[in-house]
Order: C-alpha cells, then structure tokens, then sequence
C-alpha cells in the first residue's frame, strides 16, 4: 500500500473514532466527567494506534501546526486535513444513524469573546504538547505522549466546555454541524478560524522556544 495512502487511512480511522466518540458521549445524553475523560482516552488510544504511520494528529490543525514545525510537508495539510474532515462526517452520520432524532441544540449558543477565548487557549495547548512530546528530537521514542496529548483535550473539555464548543479540532467542529450538536452555523465556522490561528501559533511558538 502506498505509504502517504497508510498516513491518510490512518487519520481517518483516527478521526472516525474520535468523533463518533464525542458523538456518542454527548448525543446519548451522558453527564458528569464521563464525556471529557471519555474523549480524551479515545484521543490517547488512537494516537498511540497511529502515531507512529501518520503522526497521529486526527485534528488539521495540528496537521497545519506541523507544517509550521517543519514535522509535515506543506502539500500533505490538505491530504490529511480531507482525510480527517471526511472521517469525523462519517463518524457524525453513523451517530446520527444509531442515536436517531438530534437534541434541541437552538441553546447551544456562546459568548463569541468567551468561545475564541477558550477555543484558541486549549486548541494552542493542543497543539503545543503534540510538537513538543511527539515531534522534537530530545524526547523521541517517549512512551507518554499520546497520554499527554489526550489529557490536554480531556482537561480542556473541563476547563472551558461551558464557554465554547470545546472542539480545539476543525473536523470535531464541521462533525457537530452534521449531528446538529450545534445549530448555528457561524459558531462553528468561527471556532474552525481560531483552532487554525492557534495551530499556526503553536508551531510558531515551538520555533521559538525550541530552535534545534
């Protein structure tokens, strides 16, 4: 098999389980801490499964802060970034097919300062640990970076799901258009802007502080 074709099954494998995942958790109306850790395992799992083909990213925004790193050719963001959009709308319509009727999202409405806020911070953590403990050289062969990455969103769904969508990821956001998780069309355009801004900003940043 054609190794960029692995990379791309790869993500979307990842991003099929980890939206149906969110899908699932939030659709069938679980409650509690069940949600955040649920999707932050997940996440954890599947980078560990493919982390080492693809890169394990799931997200294009950590595909783009990638590129900024100079970890991922420029041509491929747009080959992983299809591949993860197309695997989360696969998995939101599989949701669809087994939950049934869509929840009443029309109150799932959010502050737009509260919602870039807590978007940019926890999609820019995201990314940040994703090139400092899965990219740099100094840690390479860790065995705790899938961990890392998964516990960044599961303490992000934490810290700010009840300001933003919580998404930190563009695919996650399209995904909740299609299980209509979310009605309004401009939160999740708005939250795919700044999960890509603060993509671009993490892999600047690890440039900075990280210049070998």
């Amino acid at each position: 098999m054609n190794e960029n074709f692995r990379k791309y099954l790869v993500e979307f494998i990842g991003a099929f389980f980890l939206i149906f995942t969110i899908g699932a958790v939030t659709r069938l109306g679980v409650s509690g801490v069940i949600p955040p850790v649920a999707i932050g395992f997940i996440l954890m799992v599947m980078v560990y499964a493919g982390g080492f083909i693809s890169g394990g990213h799931y997200n294009p925004a950590v595909s783009l802060a990638a590129v900024v790193r100079g970890a991922l050719p420029a041509y491929q963001w747009i080959h992983y970034s299809i591949s993860q959009v197309l695997g989360g709308i696969v998995g939101a319509f599989v949701v669809n097919y087994l939950v049934g009727e869509a929840p009443d999202s029309s109150t799932m409405l959010f502050e737009m300062p509260a919602l870039i806020i807590g978007e940019f911070i926890f999609t820019f953590a995201l990314c940040y640990v994703v090139l400092l403990t899965a990219t740099a050289k100094e840690v390479e062969g860790n065995s705790y970076y899938g961990l890392a990455i998964g516990s960044t969103v599961m303490v992000g769904a934490f810290a700010v799901g009840g300001i933003c969508m919580a998404a930190f990821n563009p695919a996650v956001a399209i995904a909740c258009i299609v299980m209509h998780t979310i009605c309004c069309l401009k939160i999740a355009l708005v939250t795919v802007l700044v999960n890509l801004i603060a993509g671009i900003a993490a892999g600047i940043t690890y440039k900075a502080v990280n210049c070998k």
